[in-house]
This record gives C-alpha cells, structure tokens and sequence, in this order.
C-alpha cells in the first residue's frame, strides 16, 4: 500500500478518538503475522538450498542415461543394417526361383495348349471331310478358343501353319455347308430323310463361323428362293397390273408350305422376315416397270385395287414381323370434322395421341432411310408400310382427278337438291347442303388417307379447296342481286336491293352455312395435316378458303342490310310527303312511323333467332348507323316545316327512337344492348337537335344552331333557314350574321342537298382515308365514324357499310375482327 492508501486505512480503522484505544491489539495483531511470515521465508529459502543440490544430483543421472540410449541406438542401427544386407542376398536368389518357376509354367501350359490346338484342328479336319457338322461345331468353338491364346505368338512359324490350315478348313467346311443347302428346295429333302437334320447341324457351323457367313448363307438362300418368282412375274401373262394379288398369295403360299422345313434355320436367323424383305424390293422394281410402261393413263379401279391389295399385304408383314397392327382409328379424328361445340377439346385429344404415333413412326423411318438400324432383325427399325405401295404414288393423278370429277358432281347435285330452307327442329340452321358436303369430302378423306398420306393426299386436299370455294361461289350467286343502272355500273354496287320475309331467312341460312364452313374448313385442315406426312403437314392450309367463306359472310350481311333499308324507301319517302308546313295541330305519331315499327316488328324478330349473336349485333348496330344518319338526311328532304309540324316530326324522332331502342328485344338478343343503346340515343339526339333548332325563333337560330349543331355548315343552316319559310332577302341577313360570328364547327360534315334521294352516297377519297387510317380503340369508335361517315347518306348506306369493315380491320381483337379477317 502506497502512503495515500495507508493513511487512509488507519482513518479508516481509527475513524474517533475513542477508537485510539484498539491501536494496541492491533499492534501487536500485526507483530504476530509479522513473525509468522518471517518464519515461512526462513522455512522455504532452507527447503530451496536443500532442492538445488538434489537437482543437481537429478540432472548428472539423467546425462548418463541419455548417453547409455544412444550407444544402444547405434547399436541396433549397426546390426539392422546387417541384417538388410542378409534378407537381400537371400531375396536374390528366391526371385530368381520364382522367375524360373513363372517361366518353366507358362511354357507347360502353351506347350499343352499347342497339343491341345494340334489335336483339334487334326479332329475338325477329320469331322469336316466327313461333314460331322454336329461335332464340328462344338470343335470349331474349341479351336477358336484356342487360337485367341495364342494370339502372341502369330509370328512362330509353327504357330502361323496352324492357323493357316484352320483357316483352310473352315473355308471347307463353308463349301460343304453351301454345297448342302443348295439341295434344299430341290425335293432332295424327301428322298433323303437324313438331310434336314443335316442341315439343321450344318447351321451350328454357320453360326460359329464369322457372322459374314451367315449373311452370305441367308442373301443366297433367299435370291434362290425368288429366282422362280422372278421368271413367273416378269412373263407377259402375269406382269401386269391386275395380276398383282396373285404375286402376294405366291409368297404366302410358298411360306406356308415351306414352314416347316424352313424350321431347320435357327430363330434368330430371321430366314422368313429376309426372305420377305427381298420379295418386297424385288416387286417394287418390277410394278415399277409395270406402271412406268402404262404411259397413258392407267384404269383407275385397276390401280386402286392393286395399290389396296398391296397395303393390305404390307400390313400383313408388319403384323407379323413389326409386331404393331395398322391403326384402326385412322378415321375417328375425322370424323369429329363439324361436330358439336366441344369438338375442339376433341381435336386436341386426338392431336395429342396423333403425334405421338407420328413421332414415333417418323422416328423409324428415318433411320430406316438413314441405315442405322440392324434390318436383319424384325422390329428394329425396317418398316414394311411402303415399302411396295410408294411406287404407286406418282401414278394416283388419275385417282385424284377421279375423286376430284365425283365432288364436283355431287357438289352439283346437292346445290340442285338444296331447298334453301331447314327443317323443323334444326339447331343449328344451317344448310342441309353444307353438311352434306363436308361428309362427302370426310368419306373422300378416309379413302385417301387409307390409300396413302404422300403427295396424293396433298393433291386431294388441293381438291378440297377447289370444291369449298365453289359451294362458296354457290353460296353467293344464291344472295339476292339488286337491280343495275348506271349509278351501279359507276359505282360497282348492286344498287337497292329487295328482298321477300323468305330472301330474308335465306340470307340468314347462308350466313350460319358460310360461317359453319369455314369453322369446319379449319378442322378439315387439322385433320389432314395430321394424316398426311410429316415434310407436306406446313403446307395444308385453308386459309384461302376461309377468305371466301368470309366474303360470302360480309357479302349475306351486306345484302340484309340493303334489302331492310330498301323497305325503308317507301315510308322515308312518305315523310317528305307529309304536309309539314300545314299542319294545325300535334297529334299520333305519323303514319310513316307506324310502317317503320311494321317493317322491323316483321323483320327483326325472324333475324335475332337465326343469326348468331355476333352477326346480329353487327347488323344492329349497321342499322342504327344507318337509320340514325338517314332520320336526319331526311328532314332536309321536306319542303317546309312549320312550329307545328316541328313539334310533330319531334314526336315522330321520339317515336322512331323508341322503336330502334327495342330492336335488341324484339330479336330477343340483349347481350350487348347497352352499347348499341348509347349509339342509338346519340344519333337519334341529332335529329332531335335539328327539329329543335327549326323550331326556335328566327333572331336566335344562328345562336340555338351553333350551340346544337357545332359541326354544322352554312349551307346546312342555310337549308333549315328554307325549311322555316324565311324568304331569300330574309336570308340573307340572318345568314351575313352566322358567318359574322363563324359557323362554330370543328370539321367538315356532307352537305346535304334538298333534292331527290340518291341511289348511292358520295364519299371523297379524304372522308373515307379520315375513317379508314389509325387504329380504333373501340366498338363506339368504330360506330361514330360510321355514323359520320353515313351524314350524308339517304339510302343504302353501302358505303358506309364498306367504310365500317375497312375500321373494323384495324381492330387487333373482337367479333370485328373475326368477322372480315381479309
């Protein structure tokens, strides 16, 4: 303790006055621990003199005994040095010995192989001068076995000579065995009992001779075979086309008869699957001759019994020797060609299974052509369909113009048959004729795809096309024509079209076939593409055919609009006839009006059951576009209308509109009501507007038309001025003041002359490229520039028509869309 802390803990300890008197047993506390621990020190620093000396002494004994270790380590390390030197004088001559021995026991065992060798090739030449081919099989094993041993040695003179005479007796045994089996087939094999177990031993030889023995053996046994099949077939009295069937019933005859002696071949020679191989090569050169020298036109049934009658065999081989049967549901997926709604979940199901048979069979057959697979064993890779039958496929242009004569002619007979109407209970109204059409080119399908999935089958899907776009064609020379002029020839239109309640539902029927062949001419497509052959699948396509089906849609919707809004003529006609400026008092809506409702209540109820939803919302909201602009063209027409028949014609717009607004109902399809509802309020408002401003007085007209009608022009307000009764002096001033103070509109609209109604609207190039160009973001957009493009329509609105399905191809997606997809 430093002094501080010292202090400190006297303080500590003696904090009063009255502690002062423990000093003195503390003292002497402290006295006592001091000699304590001086005695400890003295204790330990005796003990520490007494250690050091003792260590010392420890120290000395355990130098002496390290020193004694070392001499006794080299030591050992002297005499194991020794040691070593001993085990390996020893060592030197044991390895010797055993080199010695190594040596002494691999020349007893060469030297008694080289006996053994001697000995066998003396016996097998002995067994093969007599033919003993039983025992000179297991010989020729022994031999072999043999000679591999003694590989090494080639070069040793007596070695070689030995190989060389083994060498010399399997060449004879090779003749002996091909001498004897040229006996086969003979009729020796009757006379001689003993030679077919004969020969059954001789094919031991074979197999264990080279493997290129056995193929020499089997190709000669074949060709010898079919040496008589070659002289009866290449004759004049049977190489002929018809005679073909007689060629597959001699190699069935000849293997039946020959089964059981042919049983002296081992299984895994595959004698009868070659022997069929070659047959089947052979024949194919020769109908290949046959057809090549029928330069003109072969008979068809001819042709087409021969080419059946091959298949057929050709199946027969593959049952036999492919060990897979031919595909008996090569028709089911065509069957489901225009089937009911689900169809689609059906053509993917057979999609499926389909192309993992393709894949496999396209698999085998390239490497079939490409030589990868071992041909001398069935089922490894040769395919027998088609190994014939191909032949025929550059001669099947006679069955194809055939079929294509048969389509045709019945395409005819069912157009002659059809009676454009559908019976009683049809779901589907559609054409008795369509559907007839596509099961006979489903039966023409399935004869073909039987026959062959090659070029044939593309050429007759050509055909196919060709008899769709002609019903097509059928289809559309049955639409109603409009009468000609020179506005038609100008124009390139129809003109006004009529049309009977009968035209009417006629229509409709050629809409639903048009649209139910083109559904059905895609699945036709799919079917074929999954039939026909890998390399041609790109090429099906029924695109083109589609595109017809779509115009005889477009070309059946145009034609019901135009014959509805024909029947429109009489009663818009009858609105500029009614006395406008005359009239003394409000009462009914008008009679023109209740000719609209009859014509619509007669029309659309019949439409909204046979057109689908689609094409029932196009045709309303065409004909909204259509009557809204035309309502509107048509005040124009009338001579002059007073405030009362103003208020007249207003309560006729509301009458009118109220009719267009239950149209959805009336067809009893409110899918999409509301939109066409919203269009029809719209355009309607318009005409609503233009009474409005008739009817307002002369000093605020400019002010009512510029805030109603923004897209008005002076020659349209000029026009209503007429249609007030204001004189041309009173005119003028009212006119000097709207083109004061600016017409107030935001583009040009068509201006519409008080004359007589045109047979055609006039469209400029720029109000049809303003309709046409950019993309419509939707059906609304689509619908107004219809509508403005149809202000200055009176009648058929066809233009407008053609300038809707111009929008309507910039639509990415949608019923539109779907509908004119050229």
């Amino acid at each position: 303790m430093d002094k501080s802390s010292a202090l400190d803990y006297i303080n500590q300890m003696f904090p009063t006055e009255a502690s002062l008197s423990g000093v003195e047993p503390l003292m002497q506390k402290i006295h006592s621990e001091i000699r304590r621990v001086d005695a400890g020190i003295l204790a330990a620093v005796r003990q520490q003199s007494n250690s050091g000396t003792k260590a010392k002494e420890d120290l000395a004994a355990a130098t002496h005994a390290v020193e004694e270790l070392m001499y006794k380590i080299r030591e050992i390390k002297t005499k194991a040095e020794q040691s070593e030197t001993m085990v390996q004088e020893i060592c030197r001559d044991i390895k010797k010995l055993d080199f010695a021995k190594k040596h002494i026991t691999t020349t007893i065992t060469a030297l008694h192989r080289l006996t053994m060798l001697v000995s066998a090739v003396e016996q097998l030449q002995v067994m093969a001068s007599k033919r003993q081919y039983k025992e000179a099989a297991a010989q020729l094993e022994a031999v072999n076995q043999l000679c591999n041993h003694f590989e090494a040695y080639r070069d040793i003179p007596k070695i070689t000579e030995l190989r060389e005479k083994f060498k010399n007796i399997k060449q004879i045994l090779k003749s002996h065995v091909f001498s004897d089996f040229s006996s086969l087939g003979t009729g020796k094999e009757t006379e001689e009992t003993n030679l077919l177990q004969q020969l059954s031993e001789a094919c031991l030889v074979v197999d264990a001779l080279e493997p290129s023995v056995r193929e020499e053996l089997v190709n000669n046994f074949c060709s010898r075979e079919l040496t008589s099949y070659e002289q009866i077939f290449e004759g004049a009295e049977l190489a002929k086309l018809d005679k073909t069937e007689r060629r597959y019933a001699w190699i069935k005859r000849r293997m039946r008869t020959n089964e059981e002696i042919w049983k002296i071949f081992p299984p895994s020679w595959h004698v009868p699957y070659r022997l069929c191989i070659q047959f089947c090569k052979k024949t194919r050169k020769q109908l290949e001759g046959i057809l090549d020298y029928l330069k003109d036109k072969p008979d068809v049934g001819t042709l087409l019994l021969a080419l059946q009658r091959t298949l057929e065999f050709e199946d027969e081989l593959e049952e036999k020797f492919g060990g897979a049967s031919r595909s008996r549901e090569i028709g089911q997926d065509i069957e489901e060609i225009g089937k009911a709604e689900n169809n689609s979940q059906n053509v993917l199901d057979i999609r499926k299974k389909y192309e993992k048979k393709l894949a496999a069979h396209q698999g085998s057959a390239t490497e079939e052509k490409n030589g990868n697979k071992d041909l001398s064993v069935p089922g490894a890779g040769f395919n027998f369909r088609g190994i014939i039958s191909s032949c025929f496929e550059p001669h099947l242009i006679v069955y194809v113009e055939l079929e294509e004569k048969t389509l045709m002619e019945n395409l005819e007979k069912l157009v002659q048959e059809e009676t454009w109407d559908i019976e009683e209970g049809s779901q589907n109204n559609v054409l008795n004729s369509s559907m007839q059409l596509f099961l006979i080119i489903k039966r023409s399908l399935k004869r073909c795809s039987a026959l062959t999935k090659s070029q044939t089958l593309f050429n007759l899907f050509k055909v196919f096309q060709k008899i769709l776009k002609a019903y097509a064609t059928k289809l559309f020379a049955r639409l109603p024509k409009g009468g000609t002029g020179i506005v038609a020839a100008a124009t390139g239109m129809d003109g006004q079209i009529k049309t009977s309640d009968r035209d009417e539902r006629v229509i409709c029927y050629i809409v639903n076939s048009a649209e139910y062949c083109h559904k059905t001419s895609e699945e036709l497509a799919e079917s074929v593409s999954k039939l026909i052959d890998t390399q041609l699948a790109d090429s099906v396509d029924m695109s083109d055919v589609q595109d017809e089906f779509s115009a005889v849609i477009t070309k059946a919707l145009v034609t019901l609009v135009l014959g509805l809004e024909t029947k429109f003529d009489a009663e818009m006609a009858a609105m500029t006839r009614v006395p406008w400026g005359s009239l003394e008092a409000v009462g009914d809506q008008s009679e023109y009006v209740n000719g609209i409702n009859m014509i619509l209540t007669s029309s659309i109820p019949v439409l909204g059951s046979l057109l689908s939803p689609v094409y029932f919302q196009f045709f309303l909201d065409k004909l909204a576009s259509s009557l809204g602009p035309r309502f509107y063209a048509n005040i124009f027409k009338c001579r002059h209308i007073s405030e009362t028949g103003a208020q007249q014609m207003l309560l006729d717009t509301q009458a009118v509109k109220t009719i267009l607004l239950d149209i959805p109902s009336l067809g009893r399809q409110t899918a999409s009501a509301a939109s066409y509802s919203k269009f029809v309020t719209r355009e309607m408002s318009k005409a609503e507007a233009l009474l409005k401003v008739i009817l307002s007085p002369v000093d605020s007209v400019a002010d009512t038309y510029r805030a109603l009608l923004p897209e008005g022009t002076p020659m349209e307000f000029q026009r209503i001025l007429e249609l007030k009764g204001l004189k041309k002096a009173d005119q003028q001033s009212v006119l000097d003041d709207f083109n004061k103070h600016g017409p107030g509109i935001t583009q040009p609209a068509a201006i519409v002359q008080a004359v007589a109604p045109p047979a055609t609207p006039a469209i400029s190039p720029a109000m049809t490229a303003s309709t046409t160009v950019g993309f419509i973001a939707s059906r609304e957009d689509v619908l107004t520039r219809a509508a403005a493009l149809g202000r200055g329509a009176a009648t058929t609105g066809f233009k407008r028509f053609l300038a809707l399905t111009e929008a309507a191809k910039d639509r990415k997606d949608g019923p539109f869309r779907k509908l004119f997809n050229t």
